[in-house]
């Protein structure tokens, strides 16, 4: 069904409020939607007549949300980094375990090594499992491959994913994750093989490009070079920055006027001025300190600099193993400063604006019908149970999933 009308809807976050009403909550509502796309939405008692021939659906009074957008993952990759874990919890710094050859690059060498089958098979389950908890659109980055061959792999990978679940995948580029290994005494060959064969190779089929600019990574002259390798391709920016040390990523993301800059831990209160000015959406990614123990971003700093703000999971297999977007928001509002409407708004609203995305993440007449039903008279339990089975359902395109 991409026509649906649901009815009875206890609690409806809309997104679409005006001044102090952040999430636009209206009760008892309804919401119709045709062809997929969101056409009206109002109070039960004044569904349109010619809505009610419509295929319906009961909400029996709960809360109804945005689908989430989760704009920040690495989810397609093979192999696991549980290991590297426990010497996390032991101890060991993220330097320390790159440089004892895990890290990014024990899982470049298990994705280099799968075929385009297994890549698919544990991948596929995990956006399954995104899409179950709720995220109707999520970003796929490539950046295990380190490769052109491997890159070309994984973006097979996400056009499989994309075709077999009904989910919304946003492909991004990032050849920059970390020098190849084959290429860590050349690094400039590195450089010109990401902003040159491999860039051409992907170009056309990606939607954004980045680069992890930091320490562990590229340098500012690097970045610079490939991403405008990747605007003269027509690639939008996207960049990690400011993660691990102040790189100076955040204000570059601001003057190259970069859709999001996305980690940002070590941003000082100028790069917050300047994003706020560029309109560059920041990402924040309370998972990663979580899974290494480290101060959680301060959201409240962002949001209090009059910075756009995303939260994402940034799922991958080493930093934050993390699929669900509920757990997320729950994180947020509890170890990052955000209050629950704020990260309820910045998983959804936030992340489409992180991904320039104008037609989702708000429930109004003309975007798409992506709804998620909660086990919950409120999006307050959203926070209130991170742990719990706060999704009933999810509604992609006015069809129930």
């Amino acid at each position: 069904m991409s026509d649906l009308l649901i009815t009875n809807i206890g609690q409806l976050v809309t997104n679409d409020g005006r001044d102090d009403d952040l999430l636009g909550i209206i009760t008892d509502a309804a919401v119709g939607i045709r062809g997929g796309v969101i056409a009206w939405v109002g109070s039960t008692d004044a569904i349109p007549t010619e809505l009610g021939t419509l295929p319906m659906i009961d909400a029996g009074g709960i809360a109804i949300v945005p689908g989430f957008v989760d704009a920040h993952t690495h989810v397609v990759f093979a192999g696991d980094r549980a290991h590297e874990h426990a010497m996390r919890l032991a101890g060991a710094t993220y330097e320390e375990i790159q440089t004892a050859g895990g890290g990014i690059y024990s899982t470049v060498a298990a994705t280099r090594a799968a075929n385009l089958a297994e890549l698919v098979l544990g991948s596929r389950g995990r956006v399954a499992r995104m899409l179950a908890s709720g995220t109707t659109t999520v970003e796929i980055k490539t950046g295990y491959g380190l490769d052109t061959e491997t890159e070309l792999k994984m973006i097979d990978a996400l056009d499989a994913i994309d075709a077999s679940l009904p989910i919304d995948v946003i492909r991004t580029f990032l050849g920059a994750h970390v020098v190849a290994p084959e290429y860590r005494d050349d690094r400039s060959a590195y450089v010109d093989l990401v902003a040159g064969e491999m860039l051409d190779a992907v170009s056309d089929r990606v939607d954004f490009i980045d680069v992890f600019c930091d320490d562990v990574a590229f340098s500012l002259a690097e970045t610079e070079r490939i991403i405008e390798a990747g605007r003269a391709a027509g690639l939008p920016i996207r960049l990690h920055v400011d993660q691990l040390s102040r790189s100076g990523g955040a204000a570059l993301a601001a003057s190259v006027g970069a859709v999001a800059a996305d980690h940002l831990d070590h941003a000082t209160d100028a790069d917050l001025a300047s994003l706020a000015a560029a309109g560059t959406v920041a990402v924040l990614l309370p998972g990663v300190s979580l899974t290494m123990q480290e101060a959680p971003p301060d959201g409240r700093r962002f949001l209090d600099a009059g910075v756009t703000v995303a939260i994402a999971t940034d799922c991958n297999p080493g930093t934050s193993y993390v699929e669900t977007m509920p757990f997320i928001i729950a994180l947020a509002a509890t170890t990052s400063g955000f209050t629950p409407q704020e990260a309820l708004w910045s998983a959804t609203a936030g992340g489409a604006a992180a991904l320039g995305l104008d037609d989702r993440g708000v429930i109004a007449e003309g975007k798409l019908g992506d709804l998620v039903m909660l086990n919950a008279s409120s999006y307050e339990h959203l926070v209130y149970r991170p742990d719990g089975e706060v999704v009933r359902r999810v509604i992609k395109r006015g069809t129930p999933v």
